[in-house]
């Protein structure tokens, strides 16, 4: 992506128009998003936890207490579909979680943590609050946090928006 320069096309120290924003705010999306992976990375590295990558780690932090099925994971809109399928089989592999055929449906199987899962989400969670706590510290607060949330919230409502007027073969207006 091009780099975005501050300054407007008057080349001046005006704010940023909309189009310069957006795209900076993609860039920082994309950004964020692979540097927290690495930062996961690095804590699984500091355990020295070595049968479980970045992502599946999430998988199973998102997990939680709960019981799911693949199928439910993937609706969550966190991963896609066959990587989902990879990431379960692997964790199951090196039992993370435990897996079992649905009652109600033989073709449905339902995954849940086992101990070890748990100890790692655990893990996980403690990264959580130590990174809290870190922000405290950084003066980044809370509504700093839920400003940028907002933010990324009403991205995500506009790009489903792009997507619904593209799946029903019409553009959005101009």
């Amino acid at each position: 992506m091009a780099e975005i320069s501050p300054k407007n096309s008057a080349g001046d120290d005006a704010p940023p128009t909309t189009r310069q924003a957006y795209l900076e705010a993609i860039k920082l999306v994309e950004r964020l998003h692979r540097q927290f992976l690495e930062v996961v990375k690095v804590e699984l590295d500091r355990r020295g936890t070595e049968d479980i990558n970045n992502i599946q780690a999430l998988i199973l932090y998102n997990i939680g207490e709960a019981e799911l099925t693949v199928g439910e994971l993937t609706n969550r809109g966190y991963y896609l579909g066959s990587n989902v399928s990879y990431n379960v089989r692997k964790m199951v592999e090196n039992k993370y979680l435990s897996q079992e055929r649905s009652t109600h449906d033989r073709r449905s199987i339902r995954v849940r943590l086992s101990e070890k899962g748990l100890e790692l989400c655990s893990q996980i969670s403690g990264m959580f609050d130590r990174h809290a706590d870190a922000l405290e510290q950084n003066n980044i607060s809370s509504d700093n946090l839920r400003g940028a949330s907002t933010a990324y919230r009403q991205l995500e409502r506009f790009w489903a928006g792009l997507l619904n007027y593209n799946l029903r073969g019409s553009l959005p207006p101009l």
